[in-house]
């Protein structure tokens, strides 16, 4: 087999994978950037439990996935941040849900998750966009090719007690834009992302609502997005 045969062959097994609605379903669930029971995918997915546990042996087994076991559970992960970037990009390039939500949870959790969600281990949806531009504007993010944290940027971090300047690099780059589902627009990822994302949970900026990716901005965060980046929550809304 030549190397494009075998490129043409991964690319058809994965696309394959992805191409389930209940694994889709599965590995945008796990988009969170948190591990989950089979049992807990399997009640969010809508199957049983040993349809879910076919489905995610197969993203296991195909690489998307990744597990561990702790007694008698089994728990699931995006396999790394390369493979979340890769789902999230096409969900991006599916686009937003045709028609709109048939009933008023639905369209709460589609409102929630547009104004803010994780996006595996980075923030997306309106929070993140209104991050990413007000960076910019302040001369923190570079985006003339690609994106780039300036000195000023390292700087800023540096202030919120985050040392990206001795971050061990490894293959993920310090910045670098994630095409955002809903705004159709690119967001902060990399480890810069990640170090953002880790520090809105810790220093109380964000929480989750309930065991989705959607988030809710608390009033601290609000004064500290407002204080150190400019950020009205009008900028929030969607």
């Amino acid at each position: 087999m030549t190397r494009t045969d075998h490129s043409a062959s991964r690319l058809s097994a994965l696309t394959a994978l992805l191409a389930d609605e209940t694994r889709a379903t599965m590995c945008l669930a796990l988009l969170d950037g948190r591990a989950w029971t089979g049992g807990e995918l399997a009640r969010h997915a809508g199957v049983a439990p040993s349809t879910a546990s076919e489905h995610l042996s197969q993203l296991v087994a195909g690489g998307l996935l990744a597990e561990e076991r702790q007694g008698r559970h089994r728990y699931l992960r995006i396999a790394d941040p390369a493979t979340a970037q890769l789902i999230e990009d096409l969900a991006a390039f599916a686009g937003p849900p045709a028609g709109t939500a048939s009933s008023l949870r639905a369209r709460s959790a589609s409102t929630a998750l547009a104004r803010a969600r994780t996006c595996y281990d980075d923030l997306a949806g309106r929070l993140g966009i209104a991050i990413t531009d007000a960076m910019t504007e302040r001369g923190l993010l570079a985006q003339e090719t690609g994106f780039a944290l300036t000195d000023q940027g390292l700087r800023w971090f540096a202030e919120l007690g985050v040392d990206l300047a001795g971050a061990p690099r490894g293959r993920r780059p310090l910045a670098r834009p994630c095409l955002d589902w809903t705004e159709r627009r690119p967001h902060l990822s990399g480890i810069s992302g990640a170090a953002l994302c880790a520090h809105a949970f810790e220093a109380g900026w964000c929480t989750r609502i309930g065991t989705q990716r959607a988030l809710a901005v608390t009033d601290l965060g609000l004064r500290e997005l407002g204080a150190r980046l400019g950020i009205e929550p009008d900028a929030l809304s969607v």
